[in-house]
C-alpha cells in the first residue's frame, strides 16, 4: 500500500511538474509577441488552457463541428481526408504552430480529419475562452488575429507549392523547409500527402540520398 502511495505522489509530482513546464512555455510564446505583467501572466494561468492527448486521439471528425482552435506544445498533428475509404493527408502541424479548423471559422460541420501522430500537449482554445482571455487582456486580440493570418498565409503557400510542384519536387521542398517532419511523419502518411503510394516515395527517398552522397 506504501509503494502504490508514493508512486501516485511521485506520478503527481511528475505531472504539476510538467503542468508547470507547459505553462511556461505558453507564457514565452505569448511574450516573444506582446509584453505581459505579473498579473495578465497569473490570469492566462489560471485558465487551465493546457491538455495532454495520446497518439492516435482523433480531435476532429468528419461532419463534426469544431468547438475548439489549438496551439501545439509538444506533439504532431494531422489533417486528413476520408476518399473512397483510404485517408489522404493535407497537412501537418508540429510545435509552436496554431491550428484552426475551417469548421471552426465557418461554423460548418468540418469536411475533413484532425488526429495527432504522435502523444500531444495542447492548448485549447474557444470562442467563450478566448472571448474571456481578450476581455481580461485586450492586447491578446492583437497575437490571435496574427496567429491566424499567419496559419491562412502559410496554407496559401502550401496550396501553391502543391500546385505548381511536382511529388519529388515537393518532397525536397519539404526536406528544405520542414525537415523535421521528414523524421517525424510516418512514410504511408507522407506518400499520402505527396499524392503517391509508399513504394514510390521509399524510392525516390533512396534516390535523393544516393544523389546527395554524390
Amino acid at each position: 500500500m506504501k509503494v502504490n502511495f508514493e508512486r501516485s505522489l511521485k506520478k503527481k509530482k511528475q505531472n504539476a511538474l510538467v503542468n508547470y513546464l507547459m505553462e511556461e512555455n505558453v507564457i514565452d510564446f505569448i511574450t516573444h509577441y506582446i509584453s505581459l505583467t505579473d498579473g495578465e501572466i497569473e490570469i492566462i494561468k489560471k485558465q487551465n488552457l493546457i491538455k495532454a492527448f495520446p497518439k492516435g486521439t482523433v480531435l476532429l471528425k468528419e461532419g463534426e463541428f469544431s468547438k475548439d482552435c489549438y496551439f501545439i506544445l509538444k506533439g504532431c498533428l494531422r489533417n486528413y481526408y476520408l476518399v473512397d475509404g483510404e485517408e489522404k493527408s493535407t497537412e501537418f502541424y508540429i510545435e509552436n504552430e496554431a491550428i484552426t479548423p475551417v469548421s471552426y471559422i465557418a461554423k460548418q460541420p468540418s469536411e475533413y480529419y484532425i488526429s495527432c501522430l504522435e502523444d500531444s500537449v495542447l492548448v485549447l482554445g474557444s470562442e467563450d475562452r478566448n472571448r474571456i482571455l481578450i476581455e481580461q487582456i485586450p492586447k491578446l486580440e492583437s497575437l490571435v488575429m496574427q496567429l491566424n493570418t499567419n496559419q491562412l498565409v502559410q496554407q496559401q503557400i502550401s496550396f501553391d507549392t502543391f500546385k505548381k510542384l511536382s511529388p519529388e519536387m515537393r518532397y525536397l521542398h519539404l526536406l528544405e523547409k520542414r525537415p523535421e517532419l521528414v523524421n517525424r511523419v510516418p512514410l504511408y502518411h507522407l506518400a499520402t500527402y505527396l499524392g503517391i503510394t509508399s513504394v514510390s516515395l521509399s524510392r525516390m527517398r533512396n534516390r535523393i540520398a544516393k544523389t546527395r552522397k554524390g
